[in-house]
């Protein structure tokens, strides 16, 4: 049987000697059971330094990564964070234990329903999953003191970076379907470069659309 109380100890360990310097990220990556949040066959394999499919062609991110945005966002007790793309739930478990709330919108609704109920089987009871397209924000909650886009965004659409609360940042994949660079957008519209990332699209009106394609249902509670 798997030791998987021990391999997410040696993965906390490999994060922090690759680069991830913020303790308070470290900390929480190291509480979340990422085991919960992968397909059951894949159990294994979570705490393996990739992303693993989930379903619906969606993928829960390579767990470098996910430390990484969540330091890149610096973020405070107070926060209230948007997150466009729940996934499985586990970029928004990490960030639950870091911030006061989360509203993580997501298109897919089986991954919506799984993500809300294992999230609240966990006892994330600061996070609130909303299904729609949140490709260009979710206005009913802003403004946001942070925002973070999971998955690959042409673009950081107007609209997503007008619900940044004074003194807000934003953290996303930018580029094509490909390969794109994480960027850190300031709610006075500075920005910052932080290398070469790659994530599956983001997909809505403000995403990558493929042909033919309708947008997603309008956002609601799950």
């Amino acid at each position: 049987m798997t030791d998987l109380a021990g391999e997410r100890e040696r993965l906390v360990r490999s994060l922090a000697r690759n680069g991830i310097g913020d303790e308070r990220v470290l900390e929480a990556v190291a509480r979340v059971p990422r085991e919960r949040f992968v397909p059951q066959h894949l159990v294994g394999d979570a705490y393996a330094d990739r992303a693993l499919p989930i379903g619906e062609g969606q993928t829960v991110s390579q767990p470098w990564v996910v430390a990484r945005m969540t330091e890149l966002l610096d973020v405070r007790p107070t926060d209230h964070v948007l997150e466009v793309g729940t996934g499985s739930g586990y970029q928004a478990a990490v960030l639950a234990q870091l911030v006061h709330d989360v509203v993580s919108v997501e298109r897919h609704a089986p991954l919506a329903e799984s993500a809300a109920a294992r999230l609240a089987e966990l006892g994330y009871g600061n996070v609130r999953v909303v299904l729609g397209d949140a490709s260009a924000g979710y206005a009913p909650d802003a403004p946001y003191d942070r925002i973070i886009v999971t998955a690959a965004t042409p673009l950081i659409h107007p609209e997503l970076a007008g619900q940044l609360a004074p003194g807000g940042r934003l953290v996303a994949p930018v580029g094509s379907e490909q390969v794109q660079e994480l960027i850190v957008r300031h709610a006075d519209g500075r920005e910052e470069r932080h290398g070469g990332v790659q994530f599956v699209p983001l997909l809505g009106r403000a995403g990558f659309r493929r042909d033919g394609e309708r947008d997603g249902p309008p956002p609601g509670p799950r």
